[in-house]
């Protein structure tokens, strides 16, 4: 197994990512690679630093970086020879099997569909994220910024992604699949919610358990919510302000811990050819490493040839 990582992604790179790749590294079995994509000249010092063995990685050098704020598929075209690029061009070609960064996520996206391209089947690719549950736990919503405008057959293939994931990587055994919308009752929402409630209860392919509201969000309704990726983004990150505004006003508590997004590593891509994970810009060394810990879990449990097995 080879698990690809852009070192030069996020705000503190290189530094973060190879901290966080030296912390994986010690939970990884021996057939668990880690290949750094980027630098190595900025590689090599931080690991001596540590008086971590560079044997333990493999390398591929880069020498251009795509910025936070360039445009992503000006910047994947312009720069072939950035980390991100040449992550892709080697998880294209079968040279790494995952494939993380913690830099541009419209980058990260534009290459997913350009490099390993849509799952056959699938309309448009979207963004996850856990959410922790107040009883213990954790949930799925998607997507979370992907796609901004959606439709209901858009909505319901994201149903069957989510589905997948979570009872694939999450354990979830029979998840309970909700749309976030702004009542419980059938008839509740706007057009798209609307059109897409009856899609969602007909089908069989997931568990459909009906509306949810924004108050769902973290109690056991559903294990997997639904939304387009405007909803999603705007409550991912109202959820993550939880976290930062219990630490100002300086509160200690085991639920609102568990909002801090080092915990749960990246946001996986779900609906292209090989796992893809997008990390927050400001990931950690910790949220690197469970990042990684994301990819080979993706890998081992094969969640891309069963999603591409349910879209035949």
């Amino acid at each position: 197994m080879k698990i690809g990582l852009d070192i030069m992604g996020g705000d503190y790179a290189p530094k973060a990512i190879v901290l966080g790749a030296i912390a994986a590294h010690q939970s990884l079995t021996p057939d668990q690679h880690l290949v750094l994509i980027g630098d190595t000249q900025q590689i090599k010092p931080l690991l001596s630093e540590n008086g971590f063995n560079p044997d333990h990685f493999e390398y591929v050098h880069t020498e251009e970086v795509i910025g936070m704020g360039e445009h992503p598929t000006k910047a994947i075209l312009q720069k072939p020879n950035s980390s991100i690029a040449v992550g892709f061009q080697l998880l294209k070609e079968g040279k790494i099997d995952s494939f993380a960064s913690a830099g541009n996520s419209g980058a990260m996206l534009v290459g997913a569909v350009f490099s390993v391209k849509t799952i056959p089947g699938i309309i448009r690719p979207c963004l996850s994220t856990i959410v922790p549950k107040l009883k213990g736990g954790i949930g799925l919503m998607l997507d979370v910024g992907a796609n901004a405008d959606c439709k209901p057959d858009t909505l319901l293939q994201f149903g069957v992604l989510g589905s997948l994931y979570a009872e694939n990587v999450m354990q979830i055994n029979n998840p309970k699949v909700a749309l976030m919308n702004i009542g419980e009752e059938d008839e509740k929402g706007n057009m798209l919610s609307l059109a897409t409630f009856p899609l969602m209860k007909e089908t069989e392919l997931f568990n459909f358990v009906g509306n949810v509201e924004g108050r769902d969000l973290f109690n056991d309704k559903a294990d997997v919510i639904v939304c387009d990726g405007f909803t999603g983004n705007v409550m991912l990150k109202l959820a993550e302000s939880f976290y930062v505004l219990t630490i100002k006003k300086g509160l200690k508590d085991e639920f609102f811990d568990r909002f801090n997004y080092e915990n749960y590593g990246g946001s996986p891509v779900l609906g292209v050819n090989a796992p893809v994970l997008i990390g927050h810009g400001i990931s950690s060394p910790e949220a690197i490493k469970n990042m990684i810990f994301q990819s080979r879990d993706m890998i081992t449990t094969g969640l891309v040839g069963k999603i591409q097995a349910a879209f035949q």
